[in-house]
C-alpha cells in the first residue's frame, strides 16, 4: 500500500509509562509526514502531550481491557465513530481487546496490524476471533512461537520486528545523588522498570542485600513507580538498607540515568521483548538480566551481558558480585552491548523494518 494515502489509526490501552506507549510513540514519529494522517485512541496518560507536541490527535477512550457492560457499549461506539469520521483505512492495535473491537467494527476494506508484545496462554478463543483477519507483529521470536504454537495462528500471518530505542544524544544532566556516590567510591547498579510483581524487584532487593555483605561499598537504585510501591520501600526499611537501595521514583530521563550507572539489572519473572536491556546498551552498558522469554533473544549470556535463572536471588547475587569485581570484564560486556545495539536494535533500523512492512501490505 502506499503510505501517502493511508489514515491510520492506533489503539492502545494507555498512554502512560510502558513499553509498549513507547513502541506507539516510535510509530508515530517514523509514520508522520508519511501516512496522510496519524490518529491515537487510548484511555490517556503522560504522553499525551508528547503526541500534542507531535500534531496527533488523540481520543479519549475507557480503559480496552475493561470488561464492564458500559464501558465495552462506549468503546465500541467510539471507536465506530471515530472510523468512520476520519475516514480510517489502518487500524493498528497494541492490545488484544484493541484488536478484538477491530474485527468488530472496521469493514473489509480496513487494514489490520495488531502488535503482540508479550506472551500469554489464556482467552484462546478470544485471541483466534481478534486476530483472524490481521497482520500480526510479534516484537520477538519467542512472542511469535506464542502466537503459533500456543494460539495456533498460522506463521505466515506473522511478522518479527524487534522492538528498537532511539539513540542516546548524549546530553547527560549530572544527577547530584548519582554523582556524589560515584565520588565516594561507590559501584553503581541499577534497575529500571515498573514496581509490579512482573519486574521482579522483590528479589533484585535480596539478591542486592546478599551482594553488600560482600561488597558493602555498592549502591543499588531502583527506578520507576508502581503499584509494590510502598510495599517495596517498607520492605527495604525493614532490612535496614535504606542508606544503600534508594528509589528514584519515576523518570523520564532513562538513558541519562543509565548513562551515569557502572551497569543495570532486570529481574523480570517474564517478558515479551523488554526495552530496559536495549535502552542499557544504546548508552554501552552491559546487564544482568533474567534467562525469560524475549530477554534471552537480546542477552547473549557473557558476551554482551549475564543472564539468570529468575527468582534465583542468589544467582542474581552471585551476576552482581562478578560485574562488581571484575571491571575489565564487564567493560568487554559493555562494549559488545554497543555493538548489538547497533547492529540489531536501533531505531533506524526499526524504522526501515516498519516501513517496509506497511508498505508491503
Amino acid at each position: 500500500m502506499s503510505l501517502k494515502s493511508e489514515n491510520v489509526l492506533f489503539i492502545v490501552r494507555t498512554m502512560g509509562l510502558g513499553g509498549t506507549e513507547n513502541v506507539v510513540l516510535q510509530l508515530c514519529e517514523i509514520l508522520k509526514g508519511r501516512a496522510n494522517k496519524i490518529i491515537v485512541c487510548s484511555s490517556g496518560g503522560v504522553h499525551e502531550k508528547v503526541l500534542k507536541d507531535m500534531g496527533i490527535t488523540h481520543y479519549m477512550i475507557p480503559d480496552i481491557s475493561s470488561k464492564r457492560i458500559d464501558d465495552m457499549f462506549k468503546i465500541y461506539f467510539k471507536l465506530k465513530k471515530i472510523i468512520k469520521e476520519e475516514n480510517i483505512t489502518v487500524i493498528h492495535s497494541h492490545h488484544r481487546m484493541a484488536a478484538f473491537y477491530a474485527e468488530l467494527i472496521a469493514k473489509d476494506s480496513v487494514k489490520k496490524i495488531a502488535t503482540a508484545h508479550n506472551t500469554f496462554e489464556n482467552k484462546k478463543k478470544l485471541t483466534h476471533f481478534a486476530y483472524k483477519n490481521t497482520n500480526l507483529v510479534a516484537v520477538g521470536e519467542m512472542v511469535k512461537k506464542n502466537l503459533t504454537d500456543y494460539f495456533e495462528i498460522p506463521n505466515k500471518q506473522v511478522t518479527v520486528i524487534h522492538n528498537a530505542i532511539k539513540p542516546y544524544n548524549g546530553k547527560s544532566h549530572i544527577i547530584e545523588q548519582l554523582e556524589k556516590d560515584r565520588l565516594n567510591g561507590y559501584t553503581l547498579v541499577g534497575n529500571i522498570g515498573r514496581l509490579s510483581e512482573q519486574k521482579g524487584m522483590v528479589y533484585f532487593i535480596e539478591a542486592a542485600q546478599k551482594s553488600l555483605k560482600k561488597y558493602p561499598n555498592t549502591k543499588f537504585y531502583i527506578v520507576g513507580d508502581g503499584e509494590l510501591k510502598e510495599e517495596l520501600i517498607q520492605k527495604v526499611k525493614d532490612m535496614h538498607l535504606e542508606n544503600y537501595i534508594v528509589f528514584l521514583g519515576y523518570r523520564s530521563d532513562i538513558q541519562n540515568i543509565m548513562s551515569q550507572l557502572d551497569f543495570v539489572v532486570l529481574s523480570s519473572l517474564w517478558e515479551g521483548f523488554p526495552l530496559t536491556p536495549i535502552e542499557a546498551f544504546s548508552v554501552g552498558k552491559t546487564v544482568v538480566g533474567t534467562a525469560v522469554d524475549g530477554t534471552q533473544e537480546i542477552i547473549i549470556n557473557r558476551v554482551n551481558g549475564l543472564l539468570v535463572k529468575a527468582k534465583d536471588i542468589i544467582e542474581l547475587s552471585e551476576a552482581i558480585n562478578l560485574l562488581i569485581e571484575n571491571i575489565e570484564f564487564r567493560n568487554l560486556l559493555q562494549k559488545n552491548a554497543k555493538q548489538s545495539y547497533l547492529e540489531e536494535f536501533s531505531f533506524e533500523k526499526l524504522s526501515k523494518q516498519y516501513i517496509d512492512y506497511y508498505e508491503g501490505l
